[in-house]
Formats: C-alpha cells, sequence, structure tokens
C-alpha cells in the first residue's frame, strides 16, 4: 500500500494521561511532517492543538466518555457539544459498558444516539471494546450502534486490557457492512500489524505507533 494512502487510514493518537504541552507540540508536528489526516488528542489539548495545527488539513478528534465509558450520558452529551464547539471534528464515544453487561440494550442505544446527536454532523465512531465482551455482546454492540446512526464501530481504547485483534475487525465488518465503517485500535505498531487490520476489513487504524507504521522508525516520544 502506498504511503498517501496508508496515512489517510490511520488516526494518529496521543492519548497519555501525563502528556505536556512540549509532548503535545511534537506531537502536532509529527503530523504536520507525516501529512495524517486525523490527530486524536486529550479534551483539555484541543485549543493548544488547533492553535499548532492552524493552517494545516488535520483534523483533530476527541474521546468521550473516556476510557472507562460509566460517565452519565448528560456528561457525554456535554462532553461532545464542548468538543465539536472548540474545533474537534471527530468524536470516538465508549459505550457504556455496565449497561451492556446488563443487557440494558436501550440504554446503552441511547447514549450513543444522544452523542451522535450532540455530534452535530461530526464524524462519530462508537468504542465498544472487544477485550471485555464475549462474541454475543460484541454482535449485539456493533448491531446497536449501527442502529443508532454511528459512522464507525471501533475495537477498543487500548487501556482495558486488550486491542485490536484480526478476529475481531473481521467479525465486525461482517456485523456492520459496508456502509459502516470499522476502526481497529489498541497494539497497532508495525507495518505489518496495520496491513493485517485492512486486510480483514478496518477502514480506519487508531495508534500511537503512526511513525513506526509508515517509516519502520520510532518516535522520539513514547506516546
Amino acid at each position: 500500500m502506498d504511503l498517501s494512502t496508508l496515512t489517510k487510514k490511520i488516526d494518529y493518537t496521543f492519548l497519555k494521561p501525563t502528556a505536556t504541552r512540549n509532548e503535545i507540540k511534537q506531537f502536532c508536528q509529527e503530523a504536520i511532517q507525516y501529512r495524517f489526516n486525523v490527530v486524536f488528542i486529550n479534551p483539555y489539548y484541543l485549543s493548544f492543538a488547533k492553535h499548532q495545527l492552524a493552517d494545516q488539513p488535520i483534523k483533530i478528534g476527541i474521546p468521550i466518555g473516556f476510557s472507562l465509558g460509566s460517565a452519565t450520558t448528560r456528561t457525554k452529551v456535554f462532553e461532545t457539544k464542548e468538543a465539536v464547539r472548540s474545533g474537534a471534528s471527530e468524536i470516538d464515544m465508549l459505550i457504556n459498558l455496565g449497561a451492556m453487561k446488563s443487557k440494558l440494550y436501550d440504554l446503552v442505544k441511547q447514549d450513543i444516539s444522544e452523542v451522535i446527536k450532540a455530534a452535530e454532523g461530526a464524524l462519530t465512531k462508537v468504542i465498544i471494546e472487544t477485550a471485555l465482551l464475549t462474541q454475543e455482546e460484541k454482535r449485539v454492540a456493533a448491531e446497536i450502534a449501527c442502529e443508532a446512526g454511528a459512522d464507525f464501530v471501533k475495537t477498543s481504547t487500548g487501556f482495558n486490557g486488550g486491542g485490536a485483534t484480526v478476529e475481531d475487525v473481521k467479525r465486525l465488518k461482517q456485523i456492520v457492512g459496508p456502509t459502516i465503517g470499522v476502526k481497529a485500535a489498541g497494539g497497532i505498531r508495525t507495518y505489518n500489524d496495520a496491513m493485517k487490520m485492512i486486510e480483514a476489513g478496518a477502514d480506519r487504524l487508531g495508534t500511537s505507533g503512526a511513525i513506526s507504521i509508515v517509516t519502520g522508525k520510532t518516535s522520539t516520544q513514547s506516546y
């Protein structure tokens, strides 16, 4: 796969809770250098990153309900509205995992629907955290995300005990079909990792290892 095609599929990600302004600045400079289309950062740094990326065709994505998913819907809606108002173009929200495990599917769907509504057209991806779900729960969660109007279903946060697997990506793509995207995230560190996910059906890759993937070199920062 040629470099420009690959970079368009990567959401370059830096969600480390101890991130400093200098690290965010360097991260944004790397995004510009390697021409990534989208960067994902924690909400606190949205305005700072927007300034760093001024006049660049790079979208900024923000995680919502991160990284546990157990915030109230009202809180997720507030987070989403604030992110979009401040310049976020993409939203990655984590489902209410407790509600999912409790089979409160109407609540899970409402949670997603309200965030999508609050996003006001910003691309919205729904994280189902595959490592914590059974095969049946993965199916139901993906179907609920589709019914709620999500643009993408995403495998993982990478923070809760597991990341993307080829098997999960294949299964999710079969469930959501061609009109909904699948984002693989968590543990994707090399070009071979990336190609396996893309071949399995991933439309996007969320990774802090994007530079290693596209160049074989390791970033000077640990994201």
